[in-house]
């Protein structure tokens, strides 16, 4: 059966519900992962994600930051979360369809805006939740499962709009691009998106500040779909939902969907 997933960081659930609303609508994922929902759990909107066919939701949240939701249709069972760095925020959720397939949701830290942990606590907070996550790979190698989330990386030097100008900018420095790289090997984890998408420039997220983001594009592709060797062949049709971040009062974030058949 085909199985369509989508992540999305709406960038405060509460404040764009009618824009999730749309796109369960008019995309229908079979589950759909949300970050930075900036929501405690007993406010995010469920009811009229339910109205649409969205009978389960497990979340973390907490007030005002951070926060992970992941919705389906179809029954999913709360499997934990894990505190990595132990910064107390809500940035990782996992849960277990009726198939054993489980869906890992993670919104890594931003990392600030200068890349030196002497001088940023962020940026060495976000090198550390990265070393946890590589070495819980390690430790417990994942199996018949998919990561999503906003990792907040462009690896690539074409996730980018411009490799030479960003180097120094956090989101695509060596170091962070090495310990995203380090992470992915702990668990075999393959890039979907790129899988299916193996060239040309692509991106999942716009500044704000961007006067027209879509005439400048200067992107970055921070949103990702990964998968375990076991099932990474039965994955395709990745793509990115660009004019969701043309819609009214968006996220700075488009969605990003792929489609298992599993």
């Amino acid at each position: 059966m085909p199985f369509t997933l989508a992540t999305w960081n709406i960038n405060s659930v509460r404040l764009r519900e009618s824009l999730v609303c749309k796109l369960l609508s008019e995309e229908a994922p079979d589950v759909l992962c949300l970050q930075e929902c900036k929501s405690p759990v007993d406010k995010i909107p469920v009811e009229a994600f339910q109205a649409l066919g969205y009978s389960h939701m497990i979340a973390r949240g907490q007030k005002g930051y951070n926060g992970v939701a992941i919705l389906s249709k179809q029954p999913i069972t709360d499997v934990g979360d894990r505190d990595f760095a132990n910064l107390g925020h809500a940035r990782h959720i996992a849960g277990e369809l009726e198939n054993g397939l489980t869906i890992h949701n993670f919104y890594v830290p931003a990392g600030g805006d200068v890349p030196d942990r002497e001088k940023n606590e962020k940026f060495g907070q976000k090198l550390d939740y990265l070393t946890e996550m590589r070495d819980w790979f390690h430790a417990d190698a994942p199996q018949k499962a998919i990561l999503v989330g906003d990792l907040n990386i462009a690896p690539r030097e074409d996730d980018v709009w411009s490799h030479k100008q960003l180097l120094k900018v956090v989101s695509h420095t060596p170091i962070e691009v090495e310990h995203l790289a380090q992470t992915q090997d702990a668990g075999g984890w393959v890039d979907i998106t790129r899988k299916d998408i193996p060239e040309g420039q692509l991106y999942t997220w716009w500044s704000y500040r961007a006067r027209d983001w879509d005439a400048a594009d200067k992107g970055r592709r921070l949103d990702h779909i990964w998968a375990t060797p076991d099932i990474s062949n039965a994955g395709h049709s990745s793509r990115v939902l660009r004019p969701a971040r043309g819609w009214e009062k968006p996220s700075d974030h488009a969605p990003v969907f792929a489609t298992f058949d599993l």
